[in-house]
Order: structure tokens, then C-alpha cells, then sequence
């Protein structure tokens, strides 16, 4: 597998999420298509989704619902591409989106392998490879980036960190789609900036790889300790989107959120 083959499959993917065709988005101008969610779409991409705005850094490519179609159509061409997936700029956009009953939901940026750059990170500590059964005691805080306790059937591979008979670093992937497996990673806030989540994070990926794989990684652009990890595992960006939801859809999981964390 080459890192051409790995663009490519994600491209694939992300043409499968959002309804449109892979070489969409090495054209040099900006493309709309209606939004249609594909039969091997990620499994947490779930409808309704209103809008979905990808680049890979050539163009965008917005797939959307037909009620608000005009509108991020005008939004995608008033802006260099880039600047479309910030502010002040988004506010134009969100502006429009709430009076027709949709707000800004998700964005994110994600990374995919450099391949021939993917280290072998030295760690003092224990570094096991573990399967699927050997999750069901780990579902816990702790361990919330690396595992999704509501998507357990979709873990399936991990590597732990150990110090003696204590997990003290985990990471994990799902099998987000039939090509594609998502890396996420935890480690213990006492066991932090000793290279444990690098070292997971890059055994992780190789060991997707040799099932075939291909590995990715997803993070906001503000959580620069993330970033961080990615690009120290030999991730690079790759390509970012910007989901719209409807409005009530976006409160809820704000009040979600707010009724986990704790009050000041």
C-alpha cells in the first residue's frame, strides 16, 4: 500500500459519505452535489445531516440538502476555498443556516499515514497488542478516546501501554467503514509527556496496515496536544469537513455535553 493508495481510498470513502465521486475533489474548482449518506458511509455519520462541506485542500466539495443548497452554494463561492472553514467568514454562512432551522454541528480536521515515515517510538513502558475481547473490562473514562462504549462492535483492534500489570496508556480503533479503521488514544494524566501516546499511536497504525487498513486520525484544530501526537506518529493532514445538522439536533448534543461536565 503506497500513500497514493491510501488518498485514494479515503477519497473513495469520502465520496461514499456524502454522495459525490472520489476525483471530485482533485478539481480545481469548487463542486456541489445533493447530499445522499452511501449503504458503506461511516457508521457514525448518522441522518440527518443537512449539509457536508469537505476539502482536500484543491476545492470544496458541498453536498447538501435541497432547502439549503442555494445558499451554501453562494457561501463556497465568495471565499478562497480555505477560508470558508473559519471566521469571520463562517458567520456569513451560520448566519443564513439558523433562520432556515440548521446550525454548524461538526468540524474537524483528519490525518492519514505518511507511510514511509510511521516511527517506531521508544517507550519504557510495556506495549501489548490487544483484540476486540479484551476490551470489555476497559469501557471506563478513562479510556473514552481510545474505545466507544455505545460502539463496541466496532472496536477492534488496540495496543496497550503497561507498566507492570497497570494499563496506563491505550489506543484503540474502530472499524469506522470497511476500508478505514479510526485511531483514538488515552493515557493517564500522571503518565503524560513520556512519548506513550506516540509510540501507541504509530504501533497502532502498523498494525492496521499489515491487516490491510488503512489507519486514520481525527482531530479538532484547537487541540493542539492531539495534533501534536499525530503528526510525531507520522500522520499528516489530510482533509477537513464541516457537518451541518438541524438546529434541535445540535442543541441536544450541547445540552449532552453540558450535563457531563461539571458546574462552576
Amino acid at each position: 500500500m503506497t500513500d497514493q493508495d491510501i488518498l485514494r481510498i479515503a477519497m473513495e470513502q469520502s465520496a461514499e459519505d456524502m454522495g459525490c465521486k472520489a476525483d471530485d475533489f482533485l478539481k480545481s474548482e469548487n463542486v456541489t452535489v445533493p447530499f445522499r449518506l452511501g449503504e458503506n458511509a461511516r457508521k457514525y455519520l448518522g441522518e440527518p445531516i443537512t449539509a457536508m462541506l469537505v476539502s482536500y485542500g484543491n476545492n470544496i466539495v458541498a453536498a447538501s440538502s435541497e432547502e439549503v443548497a442555494e445558499t451554501v452554494s453562494e457561501y463556497i463561492g465568495r471565499y478562497e476555498f480555505y477560508h470558508c472553514f473559519e471566521t469571520p467568514n463562517m458567520h456569513w454562512l451560520s448566519e443564513r443556516l439558523e433562520k432556515m432551522g440548521h446550525k454548524i454541528c461538526i468540524m474537524a480536521e483528519f490525518y492519514l499515514p505518511d507511510i514511509k515515515k510511521i516511527p517506531d517510538i521508544d517507550t519504557d513502558f510495556e506495549l501489548r497488542i490487544l483484540e476486540q475481547k479484551d476490551f470489555e473490562e476497559l469501557y471506563l473514562p478513562e479510556w473514552s478516546n481510545a474505545l466507544c462504549e455505545s460502539r463496541k462492535s466496532l472496536d477492534v483492534l488496540g495496543v496497550g501501554a503497561y507498566a507492570g500489570k497497570k494499563l496506563v496508556g491505550l489506543a484503540g480503533c474502530s472499524a469506522d467503514c470497511d476500508a478505514m479503521w479510526q485511531i483514538g488514544v488515552d493515557v493517564l494524566p500522571e503518565y503524560r509527556r513520556k512519548s506513550i501516546a506516540s509510540a501507541l499511536t504509530s504501533r497502532l497504525a502498523k498494525e492496521i496496515i499489515a491487516r490491510e487498513k488503512v489507519p486514520f486520525y481525527c482531530s479538532a484544530w484547537s487541540n493542539i496536544r492531539s495534533v501534536r501526537n499525530a503528526v510525531k506518529s507520522g500522520f499528516i493532514p489530510a482533509w477537513v469537513e464541516m457537518i451541518v445538522k438541524p438546529t434541535g439536533i445540535v442543541d441536544e448534543r450541547n445540552k449532552a455535553v453540558l450535563s457531563r461536565e461539571p458546574s462552576i
